[in-house]
């Protein structure tokens, strides 16, 4: 299934871009979204050292119809909304695509990632032209993380190798010491951590690296 990650420039009419364009060091999660008819209403967590000027500016906004306030804290704030203008959760709505939460925005621009059909993906970018919406694709690829390409052995033991140090530079555990704590033998666990490997490089090159190898991801 094709993965994207999108950077959207909302428009400064749209409430969220201006709120987080007025506030330029804060970052702005959105936590949930749902469009409702012509509105919406979510949750969202701004990092900021001005929090009151953020919850300030929002119950000022004539597109922020409520405004809670769940948990304030020195350096930002979670805040429960609705607006009249989801102009960004409306666009990935009538695209089909499912928004992958959460979504942080800083000064205007909005990081999206979505897994979709490409077909729904070109729908999404459709939708924000429609709009007047400014994005840029930053990353296109076939996701194979659901292949599940480890073992459940193979995993425990690469997270085991991961945690006593085998993997670190300089190495701080040899295979020996690593297969006497596995007590196991090194054979075994030579063999065991050479497929587990062979699988996570095949995978990570056949999904994200642009390459003419012809190399298959495990399970195909």
């Amino acid at each position: 299934m094709p993965h994207a990650e999108l950077t959207v420039t909302l428009p400064p009419a749209v409430w969220i871009g201006a709120v987080s364009r007025e506030f330029p060091d804060a970052t702005f999660r959105v936590l949930s979204a749902v469009p409702r008819d012509e509105d919406g209403f979510g949750l969202v967590d701004v990092r900021t050292d001005d929090p009151d000027g953020v919850l300030a500016w929002m119950r000022d906004a004539p597109a922020v119809t409520a405004v809670e306030p769940i948990r304030q804290e020195a350096d930002g704030v979670v805040i429960q909304f609705e607006t009249s203008q989801p102009l960004l959760l409306a666009s990935v709505q009538a695209s089909g695509v499912p928004l992958s939460l959460p979504v942080e925005i800083s000064d205007g621009q909005a990081h999206l990632e979505l897994t979709a059909s490409r077909d729904r993906i070109a729908a999404l970018g459709e939708a924000f032209d429609d709009l007047g919406v400014t994005y840029s694709l930053d990353r296109l690829y076939e996701s194979v993380e659901a292949a599940a390409p480890l073992t459940e052995k193979q995993r425990e033991t690469l997270l085991a190798a991961l945690e006593h140090g085998y993997y670190d530079t300089p190495r701080t555990a040899t295979l020996s010491e690593l297969a006497d704590e596995l007590e196991m033998a090194n054979s075994t666990l030579s063999e065991l951590l050479h497929r587990a490997e062979e699988s996570v490089i095949k995978a990570f090159v056949a999904d994200r690296l642009d390459t003419d190898l012809d190399v298959e991801p495990p399970g195909t």
